[in-house]
């Protein structure tokens, strides 16, 4: 594990925009091809704007993301699948992408995903850490042991506060109650994890994740256990946490 800190989110997105472009750049010039799984929400805005920019050849990327509610329609202003196109797919020439469908037939779409995804390894995933500290949509109690890629979770009422909270739905009523996620285990299956986890609204999540061992209580604290994992921070995500266990 590595901590870094940077003063600001914009220099936490730009700083782990540019180490993403080099895990995939090598992954390019060993293989040919890199494979890369993303995140979204508010917290990834500023590292997004700096990744589009990156010198890649996207041709030779291909995209997966982590999570989608279920029965919400693209058009919404809180789903994946629209944030994805609209602040990734947009702007780079990926040819090839699998995006999470929360609509129609579900288990035909998780069939469809898991085969996808397990055709081979994952060379990079950016995971973020939610307010109450779930990865992907895996909120607590996580469940640290199936071995399923993707599958429908129910979100937890804290889930729900911090969508509403970001701005993309007016209240937890409105909040779909189920969403697919990429599982825990298949996270843990990337070569290199990222974790971009800015603001103040995150200092809680960031000090339960760093100051406790292993728990599904708090889903976090597993990504202290991959071999590759570095998580950014800003000054105000990392402002509850011991100085003793950061690298400024």
């Amino acid at each position: 594990m590595e901590v870094k800190v940077l003063n600001t989110s914009d220099e936490l997105g730009k700083t782990a925009a540019i180490h993403a472009a080099e895990v995939l750049r090598a992954a390019i010039k060993e293989r040919g091809r890199a494979r890369l799984t993303l995140s979204t929400g508010a917290s990834q805005l500023d590292f997004f704007k700096h990744f589009v920019e990156a010198d890649l050849d996207w041709s030779k990327v291909e995209m997966f993301h982590l999570d989608e509610y279920v029965d919400l329609p693209e058009t919404h202003p809180a789903s994946f699948r629209k944030y994805l196109k609209e602040r990734f797919l947009a702007h780079v020439a990926v040819e090839r992408y699998a995006l999470v469908n929360g609509e129609g037939d579900i288990r035909r779409n998780i069939e469809e995903l898991n085969a996808r995804l397990t055709e081979a390894p994952i060379d990079l995933a950016l995971i973020g850490i939610g307010e109450n500290a779930h990865v992907a949509f895996n909120d607590p109690p996580a469940d640290f042991d199936t071995e399923e890629p993707y599958l429908v979770v129910n979100l937890a009422e804290s889930c729900k506060q911090q969508q509403v909270g970001e701005g993309w739905f007016p209240s937890n009523e409105d909040v779909p109650k189920q969403a697919i996620t990429m599982s825990i285990r298949q996270i843990l299956k990337s070569a290199v994890i990222l974790s971009c986890v800015p603001y103040r609204v995150k200092a809680n999540a960031i000090k339960l994740t760093l100051e406790n061992e292993l728990t599904n209580h708090i889903p976090s604290t597993i990504l202290k256990t991959h071999p590759q994992w570095t998580l950014y921070l800003d000054r105000e995500s990392a402002s509850a946490v011991d100085a003793g266990l950061l690298e400024a």
